[in-house]
């Protein structure tokens, strides 16, 4: 099992996704400027624009117990970065857009540098252009798959769009792993309610591109990202499988999106923002579809 320095561990993805991998047997230590309560892990708080605290942060003991080995800090398997301003309008766009991409330019740099070979950052469904657009924007084609031409206008969206960019030059640099996950809409156990009101209003979701990612799930697939070794750099966009609409999912869009052409077969209720990548290329396998949690 990994040793896995996580960062934003106490936000709503990693507060799921953390309790997930200590599950599987992993270690972790959480960077946040919050803590996270939970037994078994420890939170630095760290300001993860300040490259030296993040240097220092990733070459640490994650407990007191790691004094009792008389060796040192002991190596770390991997990095998970998930900590940032998390969407528009919570901050000026300049800093969303400054913290975000230096926050993530240091703990790529850094963990390279110390010569941690696996590193998996948090992307976004905001990438693909729609969900904080000025205005009802339409995607391009369906379904959105990784090699989509990303177009946000928005702060956040680009943020993400740099901080891939980042990921792809520093794995080339220095022939590692860096997995850039492009996060759906998050979904919480406790949400589910929610989705009847979806169900009922169908344009309220064009946004989010009519799919999510429970909570949970994104864990396996955090955990998929950290088995699977020698990819180099790859984008897989983390989503479950099915579109949140109760007729199929070529049906819906012809009739929710008829501007969208649809450049391949989808299958019958197949989400839009699709996730056959990390089906065939990581195996994941859905455990929390919304309709086991729609009453």
């Amino acid at each position: 099992m990994a040793r896995i320095v996580f960062t934003g561990g106490s936000g709503k993805a990693g507060r799921h996704v953390v309790p997930y991998l200590l599950d599987k047997g992993h270690e972790i230590l959480n960077l946040d400027l919050a803590p996270l309560d939970h037994p078994g892990v420890n939170t630095i708080a760290a300001d993860l624009t300040d490259s030296g605290q993040v240097f220092n942060a990733l070459s640490m003991h994650f407990g007191f117990e790691g004094l009792e080995t008389g060796r040192g800090p002991a190596p770390i398997d991997a990095v998970v970065h998930f900590a940032a301003i998390p969407r528009i309008l919570l901050k000026p766009d300049n800093e969303t857009f400054a913290a975000n991409t230096v926050a993530t330019y240091n703990v790529v740099e850094a963990a390279a540098k110390l010569g941690i070979k696996k590193i998996v950052i948090a992307s976004s469904e905001t990438t693909y252009g729609v969900c904080f657009a000025e205005g009802d924007k339409d995607y391009r084609c369906f379904p959105l798959e990784e090699d989509y031409d990303v177009d946000p206008m928005d702060s956040y969206g680009l943020s993400k769009v740099v901080n891939e960019k980042t990921a792809r030059a520093f794995a080339m640099r220095f022939g590692i792993d860096i997995y850039a996950l492009r996060i759906g809409n998050v979904i919480e156990p406790h949400e589910y309610p929610k989705f009847a009101d979806f169900l009922a209003n169908p344009p309220s979701r064009k946004r989010n591109a009519w799919s999510y990612i429970d909570a949970r799930d994104l864990g396996q697939i955090v955990d998929l990202c950290i088995a699977k070794d020698g990819l180099g750099f790859e984008v897989f966009n983390a989503t479950n499988d099915t579109i949140t609409a109760d007729i199929p999912t070529r049906e819906f869009l012809a009739k929710y999106a008829p501007n969208t052409p649809i450049t391949r077969e989808m299958a019958e209720f197949e989400a839009p923002l699709s996730n056959r990548k990390i089906r065939e290329v990581l195996g994941f396998v859905e455990q929390h579809n919304w309709r086991q949690y729609l009453k």
